[in-house]
């Protein structure tokens, strides 16, 4: 295992991975597990499904790390008959051993986690179907390298903080994996700035400042325009 990654808990009892290269740990400290809930299923995944209530979704992700919020969506998905295509960019994926040492089977289902771990070394060589209802694809490459045909329903916002990766916050970052989201798709993510809501609303995106998970006040939502 890479020396400068290591597993550290967070005040909801939860583990995240601090990165010492990059300064900073994947997930928020005052809990991993109920930041990707409040962020990435409840104020995303749920809401979405809210308003279009269909049996199947396709969801991209910057920054796939630990693999938790795909966790969380594919159990979600999985307790509702909902038909799921995950892709998650991470250009530098972690370890299986370190993955598999965040304990996160606490919070889904054996299905899906045993899914994930079979599956995750396949997963970064290409789309993998793991079962009926869920196809995963981890792309081990740079958002800016990322290309595909597919138009996505969401798009899960997750790069480290602008602090300390800007260039993953800049226009022409935005504009290019924002090309994959369908009319009518939702990005979230954990962040909020006005910047970054003026460069939403330049590609052509109707914003949301929605309450943040703990820690943070606020959080935006942002459906692209027909």
């Amino acid at each position: 295992m890479e020396n400068y990654l290591s597993l550290v808990q967070t005040e909801d009892g939860s583990t995240t991975i601090f990165n010492a290269l990059v300064g900073e740990n994947y997930h928020s400290m005052h809990g991993a597990l109920q930041e990707s809930q409040h962020v990435f299923i409840q104020a995303g995944l749920n809401y979405f499904m809210s308003q279009h209530p269909e049996s199947h979704i396709s969801i991209l992700e910057v920054g796939f790390g630990t693999g938790l919020n795909y966790l969380l969506t594919a159990d979600y998905c999985l307790e509702k008959g909902i038909q799921l295509h995950y892709t998650g960019i991470e250009a530098y994926p972690l370890p299986d051993e370190l993955i598999f040492s965040t304990a996160y089977n606490r919070y889904v289902s054996e299905a899906v986690w045993e899914g994930f771990k079979s599956a995750y070394q396949q997963a970064l060589l290409g789309p993998l179907q793991i079962n009926a209802e869920c196809t995963l694809e981890v792309a081990p490459m740079l958002s800016s390298e990322f290309s595909t045909e597919r138009l996505y329903d969401m798009l899960y916002f997750d790069a480290f903080a602008t602090a300390n990766q800007p260039e993953m916050w800049s226009l022409e970052a935005l504009t290019h994996i924002t090309q994959f989201i369908k009319p009518g798709g939702v990005l979230v993510t954990y962040a909020i700035t006005g910047n970054l809501k003026r460069i939403m609303k330049s590609l052509n995106f109707s914003i949301e400042k929605v309450p943040g998970a703990p820690g943070k006040r606020e959080m935006l939502r942002a459906t692209k325009l027909v």
